[in-house]
């Protein structure tokens, strides 16, 4: 099938390898522009493109496709059977959507309706949930709003952090596509609505969700702690310090500096830190360099 990818961060590129290793005819892979990263805030390519250029793929990168008459008029040039849609970073124009005969699909990481938004790997953890997955939908207008095609499961491990759930999701989004575009070709694809009444929304994270506030039950921190790491983090304050929080886990008991009173009665148990200046250690290293100073 002629498809045109669309995706920009890590997340995206299992699901445009798997295309490429289909067999698919990719006539060009739109990205978001390169952005400055790194302390000397240098332009560096997104993931994606690095991605679509091993594989000799055209790239273009525009700042908008809104209200932007000559990418469109390329789109209709490049004559898409389909477009694909994972994590690119625009909302797409209904003039965009309506160019393919089958449409644009996207895959999600969550199991629609829940999670609709930009973050739903993290507010899964966050919330507590025990198992999320992927979904590829039919794109329409809407935010998240289209019609599920498939859906695949994975549960959530106690321990487990948002990066690692990106990765177990990243991979699972590219198998669910293959599937999708398979029964798409066989005109198998049974298009089910969303029941509105079930969604749930996943905004954007922010830095001020980083402080712990230890007034809380210990196992919603320990859902915070995973649910942000790698980005923003947790972070609290030990002995007047700000105190980065990569790992924790929730205690009956306390007894130990390692050990932080909750509000529901329990401990927080940290086990891996990080001070200003410095790299991730464990929490027990940390405190004994405290004490020797």
């Amino acid at each position: 099938m002629r498809v045109v990818f669309m995706g920009t961060p890590a997340f995206a590129v299992p699901c445009l390898e798997r295309l490429a290793a289909d067999g698919h005819d990719i006539p060009a892979v739109f990205c978001q522009p390169d952005r400055p990263q790194g302390r000397r805030m240098q332009l560096a390519p997104p993931p994606v493109k690095q991605a679509a250029l091993a594989h000799g793929l055209p790239v273009m990168q525009p700042e908008k496709l809104r209200r932007n008459p000559e990418m469109l008029a390329l789109l209709r040039s490049l004559a898409p059977e389909l477009i694909v849609v994972v994590a690119y970073g625009q909302i797409l124009p209904q003039a965009l959507l309506d160019i393919p005969k089958h449409g644009c699909i996207n895959v999600h990481a969550s199991l629609l309706p829940k999670y609709r938004g930009a973050a739903p790997i993290q507010w899964a953890i966050l919330n507590g949930e025990t198992e999320t997955g992927v979904t590829t939908m039919q794109m329409d207008a809407g935010i998240d709003t289209g019609d599920i095609l498939l859906q695949a499961k994975t549960p959530i491990p106690e321990d487990m952090n948002a990066g690692e759930l990106h990765d177990v999701l990243s991979a699972l989004g590219a198998q669910v596509l293959s599937d999708t575009i398979n029964l798409l070709g066989q005109g198998k694809l049974v298009p089910q609505k969303q029941d509105n009444t079930q969604a749930t929304h996943a905004p954007m994270l922010s830095k001020e969700l980083s402080p712990l506030d230890f007034a809380k039950p210990a196992q919603e921190l320990h859902n915070r702690v995973r649910g942000l790491n790698p980005w923003p983090g947790a972070s609290m304050e030990f002995h007047e310090r700000l105190l980065k929080v990569h790992k924790t886990r929730v205690a009956e008991q306390g007894g130990s500096p390692l050990c932080v009173p909750c509000g529901d009665g329990k401990f927080l148990e940290l086990l891996t830190v990080q001070a200003e200046g410095k790299k991730a250690m464990a929490a027990e290293e940390y405190i004994r360099g405290i004490r020797r100073k």
